[in-house]
């Protein structure tokens, strides 16, 4: 069976990798406006007619989009923060918890998780579950990422070489991620996060940081790890790193998964002392955006969910 997907926005960064990574498949055919993509009609028209529709357009355009969507049949995915506190919406972590992948499935309004809350709620979340880290704990993330997260003006300031080497933003406190980050970790105060941007395309590196000795538990390192390790056992895209590996690390390469959908998380700590670094690294534009909406299509269509993902 073949299953006709439109993406509104495909000439952005999000939407032109959704294109790479379906135009080749068989099983799907790609609504195409070309030039009619402004014409309100012709994106009315596809808007209503696909099997599923994948928006990767700014929060405003998207809103406008899934109000043009009148056949209740269509199955939406939104790449924007549009939709992803809203309960309406399921969100499009497939790995975040048991039962999700059925919740994705069933869906037909999914919202795609930003990436740095990918990330964040990889590491967090098992952790706030399993009552290691309690909800009410004030957590801080520091994050980096490529510079195809910005948007067209930031990427064209880096590749045009005027924007130095490392940029920290996000210095208000309050960057549009925070709400996301905070709900679907089941944390019950605001995330203090601490968002940067490097000078090379994409990949991106998410850490949290912790005071072991700090916590009602007390944890040790292989506590952490290992409730991490039971979180995502069996998971095709999310990998816990083995302790031994981590530790014979001595830096991580904010770009080692780019052009897949994988993310990988590891936990850094001596094994008798009281403090722990825990960092996940993903590709941004794939895990952590157009890969993840590919799985979520997947899944939306009752198909194999790794199909086009590596």
């Amino acid at each position: 069976m073949t299953y006709s997907v439109f993406i509104d926005g495909e000439a952005g960064t999000t939407g032109l990798d959704v294109l790479r990574r379906l135009e080749a498949r068989e099983d799907l055919e790609i609504i195409a406006l070309g030039e009619r993509r402004r014409d309100v009609a012709a994106r009315r028209e596809a808007l209503n007619g696909a099997d599923a529709v994948i928006l990767c357009l700014p929060d405003e355009a998207a809103r406008e989009a899934v109000a043009m969507i009148e056949n209740p049949a269509v199955r939406v995915i939104d790449a924007s923060t549009a939709y992803r506190v809203d309960p309406a919406w399921t969100y499009g972590f497939a790995e975040m918890a048991a039962g999700q992948r059925e919740k994705i499935a069933a869906a037909t309004r999914v919202s795609n998780p930003g990436c740095y809350p990918t990330g964040f709620i990889g590491l967090v979340r098992p952790l706030v579950s399993a009552g290691i880290i309690p909800a009410g704990w004030p957590v801080t993330v520091n994050a980096v990422s490529g510079y195809s997260g910005g948007g067209k003006a930031m990427i064209a300031e880096f590749e045009a070489g005027g924007a130095g080497a490392f940029r920290a933003y996000g210095l208000s406190l309050k960057h549009k991620h925070v709400p996301e980050m905070t709900l679907h970790t089941g944390l019950e105060r605001p995330v203090l996060f601490a968002p940067a941007v490097g000078a090379y395309r994409q990949g991106m590196l998410v850490e949290v940081p912790l005071q072991l000795a700090a916590l009602p538990s007390s944890p040790s390192v292989e506590v952490v790890h290992g409730a991490l390790a039971e979180a995502y056992a069996g998971c095709r895209f999310v990998e816990v790193a083995e302790l031994e590996a981590s530790e014979a690390l001595t830096g991580i390469d904010p770009e080692g998964l780019n052009g897949t959908n994988k993310m990988r998380l590891h936990v850094f700590g001596d094994r008798d002392g009281a403090q722990v670094r825990l960092v996940a690294l993903l590709d941004n534009l794939g895990k952590g955006a157009s890969g993840a909406a590919v799985q979520n299509l997947n899944l939306m269509l009752g198909l194999a969910e790794d199909i086009g993902l590596s």
